[in-house]
């Protein structure tokens, strides 16, 4: 799907108290992240003629742009589709019931406000002082999913961005055994649901930042937003560690992912290594065989650090190592 971009945000709209300068950087921000997620819905087709999106809105930073980053493309995107926003209140002590909706009622975004305790179920069923997020999101879920079904969705949106997808890839890796992340689009276990996840190809900093620029009315998590020592908070810090000491290996990371090759790795249900046989009729082509490459001396170039052999020194190194 390609996706035209929209005019440039108007000053006049901004909230009191933003410079000019950081006028200028929200609008490169927010071009930014719209071209990112427009080819994301075109790369993996995410969103379609006629489709109802259902946006899951935590009240988190991710979530707000999605839904930002949403609302402006589908001004202008060649197809029409509908979104709507839905919040699940999981009854966590102290949560600000107000605030998602007056700032949806100010959009004039449809939305509804799912209340279902999944706080005390998670509290009861968790050890304290244990991770709480791998029972919480499947609840969280389970409800969202049989909500989508209940308002006819067809697709449902989550503000996974692509520090999600990766570090996700390096927890499946190091205590899962699995070479597995989040896909940008991912069809139920039961066939039932779509989900995309616009924000794949999005950096956490540039909506960090967008977010603070824009403004969102940021709700932490009180349920695990305290839980400092998560295996992804130890992961994350790897990631942003590399980052810094490497510039461009994060993208080249996820640029890997996109260009997997099973047959040179050792997944058996993958590639059938099993079945792998030699044609005795092809002719070589393509890669060189070991047996053309020319010959060297080996404890020359350990001692010099590169190869510099002519011919006829090449000619000894065969004698000398021919039986």
């Amino acid at each position: 799907m390609s996706v035209e971009m929209p005019h440039e945000i108007n000053p006049e709209l901004l909230e009191d108290g933003l410079s000019k300068k950081q006028i200028t950087r929200m609008n490169k921000l927010q071009k930014r992240l719209r071209r990112e997620v427009g080819s994301a819905i075109a790369d993996y087709n995410m969103i379609e003629e006629g489709d109802r999106v259902m946006v899951c809105l935590s009240g988190g930073k991710d979530s707000y742009a999605m839904l930002d980053i949403l609302l402006n493309l589908q001004q202008r995107a060649p197809v029409s589709f509908e979104l709507v926003a839905v919040n699940l209140d999981q009854k966590q002590p102290g949560f600000p019931e107000d605030i998602l909706p007056a700032y949806l009622d100010s959009l004039g975004v449809a939305y509804h406000i799912l209340e279902k305790d999944t706080y005390s179920i998670v509290k009861e069923k968790i050890p304290e002082g244990k991770t709480t997020c791998s029972l919480c999101s499947r609840l969280r879920r389970g409800t969202l999913y049989g909500f989508a079904q209940k308002i006819g969705a067809t697709k449902i949106a989550l503000g996974h961005h692509r520090d999600d997808i990766i570090e996700t890839l390096f927890l499946n890796m190091f205590f899962g055994g699995k070479m597995k992340a989040m896909p940008p689009k991912l069809l139920s276990d039961d066939g039932a649901n779509l989900v995309i996840r616009p924000l794949a190809y999005c950096r956490e900093k540039d909506i960090a930042e967008y977010a603070q620029l824009k403004q969102f009315p940021i709700i932490p998590c009180n349920l695990c937003g305290s839980q400092e020592n998560l295996k992804r908070k130890a992961v994350k810090d790897m990631l942003k560690s590399w980052d810094k000491q490497f510039p461009g290996r994060i993208e080249t990371i996820f640029t890997a992912m996109q260009n997997t090759a099973p047959s040179q790795g050792v997944d058996r249900e993958q590639f059938d290594f099993i079945s792998l046989k030699r044609d005795p009729n092809a002719k070589p082509s393509g890669e060189v065989a070991e047996a053309d490459l020319p010959a060297f001396d080996f404890m020359d170039v350990a001692n010099s650090g590169h190869i510099d052999l002519d011919a006829a020194t090449r000619i000894d190194v065969v004698n000398t190592f021919t039986p």
